[in-house]
């Protein structure tokens, strides 16, 4: 996500491009309206909002949009970018780095003072060790992080943030020593 606001959305807007403008869209169309989770609702990339719309039992694509981007703006208070996450960590803030990235990815590089998210970690996080200092999560570039924080955020937990762009970004704006990859997916 970007500081500023993605272009407008239209019918003819492709799904791909939804989803790159807009990186909780799947997470809240399948939430309102059962899209996108699973085969017998999900989208092509190149299939437009409108026609998702309209084989959907004829959705009014005006309030998906609508939805779309106010879901957009709340998502919006749960990042944190890197460099206000170092600012924050460099000040003696506590801060939990929740690294949701492969075991392979976890091994080659992650930021210092990282945890590997698995589940005994989830399941103590929702407990009182969740509650305490600002949970931080991150991905390699910054899309599931999101659904993650989205969750804890929506369990309550009003400390979860993810880190926008990722350790790609925190790569790129904090430390440069960070190795950077790519994925064969990316």
């Amino acid at each position: 996500m970007s500081a500023l606001s993605p272009a407008p959305l239209s019918p003819e807007t492709p799904m791909g491009s939804v989803l790159a403008a807009y990186p909780g869209a799947r997470r809240v169309l399948f939430r309102k309206y059962h899209l996108g989770g699973c085969s017998s609702c999900g989208f092509a990339p190149e299939e437009t909002l409108g026609a998702l719309c309209a084989r959907s039992g004829g959705l009014p694509v005006a309030e998906v949009i609508a939805h779309i981007e106010s879901s957009h703006e709340a998502d919006r208070q749960l990042e944190i970018t890197p460099v206000e996450l170092a600012a924050r960590r460099q000040a003696g803030e506590r801060v939990r780095l929740l690294d949701l990235r492969s075991r392979e990815e976890w091994e080659a590089v992650r930021l210092e003072g990282a945890e590997f998210v698995d589940q005994a970690l989830i399941q103590q996080l929702m407990g009182r060790a969740g509650q305490e200092g600002l949970l931080v999560f991150y991905d390699h570039k910054g899309q599931g992080s999101l659904d993650a924080a989205a969750y804890f955020a929506g369990h309550g937990f009003a400390n979860a943030r993810h880190l926008r762009g990722g350790i790609d970004a925190w790569a790129q704006e904090v430390d440069p020593a960070v190795p950077r990859y790519r994925l064969e997916r990316d």
